[in-house]
């Protein structure tokens, strides 16, 4: 049932968006901002875009939006951070993985990413997904669970961000059947793969952002999956 909650969630959404509307030529500006400030520009974007998806999911499966223990300000820093590690991992495998394939007889890898769309296109940002997402990727969503049963611990306060991690704590008391079982095992094959196959298929500009707007969807997926699941599994959206 919507709520009024719900009504202030879509206002919200509306001015968060409502950039993208007012702006002459957003495109343009994008494409700038991501060439001055590469970094920086990552970090808005997951910061901003992937905790918005986990706020959705926390709706989804809690039917309330938890701010009070959500923690915005921590998941949005967390996410900006990695963000910024995304980004960076993005310039290493779209220049790694093709000098890869060179070695194996694909001597246009690099140049098919900058052409036409192909099916040599189309091999070139499979094997730039696959590669990324089956080292990077597993690091990466453990690395977000890890925080965010931290974040968690700390019932969501800023303090979160300047007490230390306690990893080992954290590791030892974690559901890895569930990590393994829905996040790795189904997220990483049937979403990740095939959208990031898509992302590198986009003009440079464009990967970054498109793979923010996936955490949107991403919190949405996982959500749906926790809602029978016990309060602890359900707690991140990695």
């Amino acid at each position: 049932m919507l709520k009024r909650s719900d009504l202030f969630f879509l206002l919200f959404s509306v001015l968060l968006f409502s950039p993208l509307i007012w702006v002459e030529n957003p495109a343009q500006l994008l494409k700038a901002t991501n060439h001055s400030y590469p970094l920086l520009a990552s970090f808005i974007k997951f910061a901003v875009l992937a905790t918005y998806g986990e706020l959705l999911g926390a709706r989804i499966v809690s039917g309330h939006y938890p701010l009070a223990t959500f923690g915005i300000l921590p998941k949005a820093v967390v996410w900006g951070v990695f963000g910024i590690f995304i980004k960076l991992c993005f310039v290493i495998y779209v220049n790694g993985v093709p000098m890869a394939l060179a070695l194996l007889g694909m001597d246009q890898a690099a140049s098919a990413l900058q052409g036409p769309v192909s099916v040599q296109m189309l091999i070139v940002a499979f094997a730039i997904s696959l590669s990324m997402n089956l080292t990077f990727g597993v690091w990466l969503m453990t690395a977000h669970k890890i925080t965010d049963l931290h974040i968690a611990a700390h019932q969501g306060k800023l303090v979160a961000l300047v007490h230390p991690i306690q990893i080992g704590q954290i590791l030892a008391a974690m559901n890895w059947q569930r990590l393994w079982s829905f996040v790795l095992k189904k997220t990483i094959p049937l979403f990740w793969i095939p959208c990031h196959t898509l992302t590198f298929m986009l003009p440079s500009e464009y990967r970054v952002l498109f793979a923010a707007f996936l955490g949107i969807i991403l919190g949405l997926i996982l959500a749906v999956g926790s809602r029978h699941k016990t309060p602890e599994n359900s707690t991140s959206a990695v």
